[in-house]
């Protein structure tokens, strides 16, 4: 790592097999605008101006139609905990593919101001996002919550299938694209497990309200909790916010609480709860949870489209209230 100088060369040697050294990324990708802000960076989109050539280290432009989203993380003298975390996330990462995976395309180092580049699809929202909407009166119809958690299952069922365990499902970490598709994110809590070693783990992680309440009491199954932080996803999509919302994280309970409408839900939902969150011995598989009547009922891509334009017309209405709120006036 000859071309960057003493301590970010230092800084980056826990990712030196990801990281593309060769490629100046402002080369590649211009026009960031920021879209989102987290504890580790920020998350830029950002226009497509030039490729590398196949077999080379040509740069060949691009016209730059096609948009994606960076995610930019400051590089501190030192190092930072995230680095050493991101290497066993990539190392993680190498081994999925799958369409309702979103995966990490890229890594480069931006010298100009000392951040590490990391490359991946360009998502219309959060599922998290969508649920703030309540507060405009929107709702997802169980066609479309049926929808998101069969691409959700899709993505657990093959992670089980390789052997790994996400452990923080939650509607944070669930995006969805343009096409209306449901991509699981982040898989910095995320473990690997073989015939040989076991799923049995310990430790919680992830975030209290979605945490499979078996995390809380002593080793469990790692192969098991993410089925009941689907379930819990589940209800914070039927609820919009997630169970337990309001009492002592310290003291969660383990068994959810009641819809607070449950005349407005299919009995099939209800039995998907019922299995999401039944004992860890009893609870159905990702790839068991598939074959059930509510799941069958799921609403279709065009469907979810509409509800993703929905929901930027009321993101629209907002930004025009608080526009006149602001300024007195429309701009």
């Amino acid at each position: 790592m000859a071309r960057y100088r003493g301590w970010v060369s230092e800084v980056l040697t826990p990712l030196e097999d990801f990281i593309d050294h060769h490629v100046d990324p402002r080369e590649l990708y211009a026009d960031l605008q920021e879209i989102a802000e987290g504890d580790s960076g920020s998350v830029f989109s950002a226009h497509v101006v030039g490729s590398v050539n196949s077999g080379s280290k040509d740069i060949k432009r691009e016209n730059g139609s096609k948009v994606v989203a960076i995610k930019s993380i400051p590089l501190v003298p030192g190092g930072s905990q995230k680095l050493i975390d991101l290497k066993e996330e990539f190392s993680l990462m190498s081994r999925i593919r799958h369409e309702n995976i979103l995966s990490m395309d890229g890594m480069y180092v931006d010298l100009s101001e000392d951040c590490l580049w990391i490359k991946m699809e360009l998502m219309e929202r959060s599922l998290a996002d969508m649920l703030q909407l309540s507060e405009e009166g929107f709702m997802l119809p169980e066609g479309v919550i049926a929808q998101f958690t069969k691409d959700t299952l899709h993505a657990l069922a093959y992670l089980a299938s390789i052997g790994i365990a996400h452990r923080d499902v939650r509607s944070d970490n669930l995006l969805v694209n343009p096409a209306g598709v449901i991509k699981l994110a982040d898989f910095s809590h995320a473990v690997q497990w073989t015939s040989k070693s076991g799923a049995m783990k310990q430790g919680a992680v992830g975030v209290v309200y979605w945490q499979a309440p078996e995390m809380r009491h002593g080793p469990y199954d790692a192969s098991k909790v993410d089925v009941w932080s689907l379930g819990a996803t589940c209800w914070e999509m039927a609820e919009t916010d997630p169970p337990f919302m309001d009492e002592d994280p310290r003291r969660v309970p383990d068994v959810w609480p009641p819809l607070s409408q449950p005349e407005k839900y299919s009995q099939s939902f209800h039995e998907f709860l019922s299995l999401c969150s039944s004992q860890p011995s009893v609870r159905p598989s990702a790839n068991d949870l598939l074959t059930t009547s509510f799941i069958q009922g799921g609403c279709g891509r065009p469907f979810v489209q509409k509800v993703l334009a929905d929901c930027k017309d009321i993101e629209d209405r907002i930004h025009r209230r608080q526009s006149v709120d602001s300024q007195g006036t429309i701009s």
